[in-house]
């Protein structure tokens, strides 16, 4: 600056030759004031000197002082950092472009902010440099700290150019082969990187970070023990980033020479980029505890390695199998093995995972596949893997033991090698056992069959005869049942199996609805000799033993058996007290008869034998000749059964009772009683023809035609076309020939739509319409017999019309049916049939109260077999269920364990696991998921939302990986289920938000 000044006073000089004293005076003035600013901007007063060189500015006239005072200026605004200091400098290079100062302007703006670190605003000047006119010195540092401003800005290209200008300067080159030397290590070009680290390396401002450098080289070059030893060299100097940076440097370098345990303690240091690890510092570290079998910590960090899909993720999902599977839990092991088979980056790693999720699939089921299908799958990927043998034999066993029997038999159909002969019969046998539970008696005997065509295996050929005998018996094909039973009892593996315990009773049963009761009588005696320790069947035994010896008038030895029933006290003791009363009046002991049924009703009034034991007990008293006692007792029983079986019966018989002691009117009023209460009915027929003899005998031929005449199902006239028409059709339908018979019952029925017969004619038509499978066309005709007075036909008439409708799925109309066929029926097994539709009718109409109240009825039913009873349970457990009463459901679910089977099992299961896990008691509530998912795997649904609650389970064990993958793949194999894919995203949702604020970062 002062070399410029002097130079500047040296042009004054020579120009004041040619200027007046007065401007003379004000030039040394200029000058004066000039020097002044000159002094106090060289002494940094950058204030001072401005307001000096501005005014200076403002008087002076001279170009040359201007121009100086403008640069000034602008060198005092920019060291002043004032907002205007790039305008004022851009305004001095524009008004005084030819001044000797602007290029000195440019470099020493450029100097001042790249000394301020402001590295744009120096480049911005730096291009303004014209280089030729620098000075060697000035040139070295130009390009530096252009070079040094480019490397900031991260235009390395530049930079490198620069840097390399001065490489060898004295007071420069150390600077630059450093930055040249860090651009080589970024850039990965070590080679070039070392060349300039070593060139400086032996300047100590240098060593600190060469150190780190070095180390992070070697490491990347493989040289793994010397990035160890300068990384530990570097760790004491280095600050905490660096720190970071080395411990990762030194752990991965012992985890690459494998020696895990000193690499844990350098891993677990790293601070990850920003605070936050990735999926390689998450697999690193876990492999390592992996190696060293700290299983708890490797599972801890593979974990976290949260939706990888690479190389990295594939190979922690499989340790962590591995891990799992060290720890026995093997659920979490499947769920990581079958993410790591479906992965593509590592083949070898897929196929192991896949072997090692087959077997897991095998030994503890699986809720996302079929096991079959599982292994199968398998062995069609890896054909060739040395575990094929093994995997086949897990596939023959996982039929049998998955209990997936329905996907099984699909996959047994298209493989039907002798290989798989077995297990075809095997699997036959039990998707017959399930279709039987599922009262699909016509597709279980096909099942049967097919497993009886293998003849593999005795023992399960012995059981498909036992089971094909059952489905027959069911079927009421009792003929074939027998064949079937015998052929069971014939074989040589039949004692061994435990169907061989009731077979007598079984084979009983059979004669007994063929009405063969000599043999039935025989294997009810062989049952009761052989099992004693079955109470409910021995006692049925012992009453069906007397029902046949009744049936064959052997009355002596059925009373004897009747009156075991009696001492067992079990059920139907009722049944074989009226029973055994019966037998006495066939042995001609009236009184005796008279006596046990006055008994009989006084030890049962809510006995369904009440009604029959009153009428026998009246007809008992006539045949006595004791008419009082019967006409009273005739009285008791249409008082009490208003609308029952015998009412019409009973006033029908009073009538006689009249009719036969000379009492004619009395006996008129019966008659009469019975023709207008129960029109179209036997007994209404032989009132009227009786009463017929009365007005005959009496001569009141015309009182009889008046009133005979208000009868619209008496025809006088028509009577005997009448009877013709209902006999012909009657002689078809006895002997089977079911399209005739509707042919001329609906004939008859149009000719005499209240004719004499039309009651009958209405029953037998239904019944013919049904067994020809024609049951619509059924409806209006059972319709017509229950819209009658109570008959013999009504009650089978509604058991039949509730079935047609419950088939048709017409629950609304079937529910008051089935209400009658409750309270109006005298068979029990019609009476459980009814109250368990109710039952379920209810609760598909969501009227709860009403559903509960019926399956308590079915449970009380002595005569309801476990299947019912399951039903009901589940019904009470799900009624519960829906209207939050979770402690009644509880204890529903409960019992439903106990009985069910099939899909009620698995639904009683899904809940056993959700209230354990309502309880918080997680594991016990994954163990149950885990036999669900085994035992009853055909049933997804169950399955599906099994695995969801497996996932909460998880969740609360602190699993998160578990969790959201059990989640995930709901939502992705689960799609027809559309409310647990629901509840399975919600869950997600809720369990990734938690997630979000911790996913990724360190959790040391």
């Amino acid at each position: 600056m002062r070399k410029i000044s002097w130079l500047f006073l040296f042009m004054i000089f020579v120009g004041g030759y040619s200027v007046s004293a007065q401007k003379s005076t004000i030039y040394t003035h200029d000058l004066k004031d000039f020097n002044k600013a000159i002094s106090l901007f060289n002494d940094n007063q950058f204030a001072s000197a401005q307001i000096i060189f501005e005014k200076v500015n403002l008087e002076t006239t001279n170009d040359e002082v201007k121009a100086d005072c403008a640069y000034y200026d602008a060198s005092c605004a920019i060291r002043l950092n004032q907002a205007n200091a790039d305008g004022l400098m851009e305004r001095f290079v524009e008004d005084y472009p030819t001044s000797a100062k602007s290029n000195q302007a440019f470099i020493e703006v450029a100097h001042y902010y790249f000394e301020q670190g402001n590295y744009p605003m120096a480049l911005k000047w730096f291009e303004k440099v014209d280089e030729s006119q620098l000075t060697h010195k000035e040139r070295d540092q130009f390009n530096f700290q252009k070079g040094y401003a480019f490397f900031n800005s991260k235009n390395k290209k530049e930079a490198t150019t620069y840097f390399n200008k001065v490489v060898n300067s004295a007071e420069f080159g150390s600077q630059a082969k450093y930055y040249l030397g860090f651009m080589a290590y970024e850039g990965d070009d070590y080679k070039q990187a070392t060349k300039y680290f070593d060139e400086v390396s032996g300047e100590e401002k240098y060593k600190e970070k060469l150190s780190y450098y070095q180390a992070d080289m070697n490491f990347k070059l493989g040289n793994f023990q010397k990035a160890i030893d300068l990384g530990q060299k570097a760790m004491g100097k280095s600050n905490a980033i660096e720190k970071s940076e080395l411990s990762k440097i030194i752990g991965e370098s012992y985890f690459n020479l494998k020696q895990y345990d000193k690499a844990i303690p350098f891993l677990a240091d790293y601070k990850g980029k920003k605070g936050r690890w990735n999926n390689t510092d998450f697999y690193q570290l876990g492999y390592a505890y992996y190696k060293q079998n700290d299983f708890e910590n490797a599972i801890s960090q593979f974990n976290k390695i949260i939706n990888g899909k690479d190389f990295v993720a594939q190979n922690a999902y499989y340790h962590l199998g591995e891990s799992y599977l060290k720890l026995d839990q093997k659920q979490q092991a499947l769920n990581a093995f079958k993410n790591a088979s479906e992965m593509t980056f590592d083949t070898s790693i897929q196929e192991d995972a896949s072997l090692n999720y087959a077997k897991l699939s095998y030994e503890i089921g699986n809720s996302y596949q079929t096991v079959p299908q599982v292994l199968l799958d398998f062995i069609k990927k890896y054909p060739a893997n040395t575990s094929r043998p093994v995997v086949e034999k897990l596939l023959i066993d996982s039929y049998i033991s998955s209990k997936n029997y329905k996907e099984a038999l699909v996959l047994l159909e298209k493989n039907k090698g002798p290989e798989n002969k077995l297990a075809y019969q095997k699997v036959t046998f039990y998707r017959g056992i399930e279709l039987y539970g599922e009262r699909n008696y016509t597709e279980a005997v096909k099942m049967f069959k097919k497993s009886l065509e293998s003849q593999m295996d005795a023992t399960f050929t012995a059981r498909a005869s036992f089971w094909k005998a059952e489905t027959e018996y069911v079927q009421d094909d009792f003929k074939n049942a027998l064949i079937s039973f015998k052929q069971f009892t014939s074989s040589a593996r039949a004692s061994a199996t435990s169907e061989n315990k009731n077979v007598n009773y079984n084979i009983a049963y059979a004669y007994f609805k063929l009405k063969e009761y000599d043999q039935a009588a025989t294997f009810f005696q062989y049952q009761i000799d052989k099992v004693q320790d079955d109470k409910v069947r021995l006692n049925d035994s012992y009453l069906r033993l007397a029902d046949c010896r009744f049936v064959t008038s052997k009355y002596w030895p059925a009373m004897e058996a009747y009156n075991k029933v009696i001492d067992l006290k079990g059920v139907d003791t009722d049944y074989a007290n009226y029973q055994k009363a019966m037998c006495y009046g066939f042995v001609s002991k009236n009184d005796k008869k008279i006596e046990e049924l006055n008994s009989f009703l006084q030890l049962y009034p809510k006995s369904s034998y009440r009604d029959d034991a009153m009428y026998e007990l009246a007809n008992t008293y006539v045949a006595s000749n004791k008419q009082d006692l019967a006409l009273k007792t005739f009285d008791r029983l249409i008082t009490e059964y208003k609308n029952g079986t015998y009412t019409a019966k009973s006033i029908l018989r009073q009538g006689l009772i009249y009719y036969n002691s000379d009492k004619s009117e009395p006996a008129l009023v019966k008659f009469k009683k019975v023709a207008a209460d129960f029109p179209k009915t036997p007994e209404a027929l032989e009132a009227v023809s009786t009463a017929r003899l009365i007005y005959v005998d009496g001569g009141r031929v015309n009182e009889y035609a008046t009133w005979v005449r208000t009868l619209d199902f008496v025809a006088v006239t028509d009577a005997d076309l009448d009877n013709d028409s209902y006999e012909s059709a009657v002689k078809q339908f006895e002997q089977n020939n079911n399209k005739q018979a509707i042919s001329g019952f609906s004939a008859y029925i149009s000719s005499f739509p209240k004719g004499i017969h039309a009651l009958k004619a209405n029953f037998y038509l239904a019944q013919a319409y049904f067994a020809e499978g024609q049951k619509d066309k059924a409806v209006s005709n059972y319709q017509f017999v229950i819209s009658e007075p109570r008959s013999e036909f009504t009650e089978q008439s509604l058991a039949r019309l509730s079935q047609i409708l419950l088939d048709n799925n017409q629950k609304e109309k079937a529910i008051p049916v089935l209400v009658r066929l409750e309270n109006e029926s005298d068979y029990p097994q019609n009476k459980v049939f009814a109250q368990s539709n109710l039952m379920k009718c209810y609760y598909e109409k969501k009227d709860y109260q009403n559903s509960v109240t019926y399956a308590d009825k079915v449970l009380t039913n002595p005569k309801t077999d476990d299947n019912v009873r399951a039903d009901a349970q589940i019904i009470i457990a799900r009624s519960a269920i829906q209207t939050g009463d979770e402690v009644k459901a509880r204890a529903g679910y409960a019992k439903v364990l106990t009985i069910a089977k099939g899909e009620l099992a698995a639904e009683a299961l899904y809940y056993d696991a959700y209230f354990k896990n309502k309880d918080g008691k997680f594991e016990a509530s994954n163990v149950t998921v885990q036999k669900l998912a085994k035992n009853y795997s055909s049933y997804r649904y169950y399955g599906s939302k099994g695995l969801v609650l497996m996932a909460k389970n998880f969740y609360g064990l602190k699993d998160s990986f578990q969790a959201t993958y059990i989640l995930e793949n709901v939502i992705k194999n689960f799609t027809d289920f559309s409310d647990v894919v629901a509840e399975a995203q919600k869950e997600l949702n809720t369990i990734k938000a938690e997630e979000s604020k911790t996913n990724s970062s360190i959790n040391n």
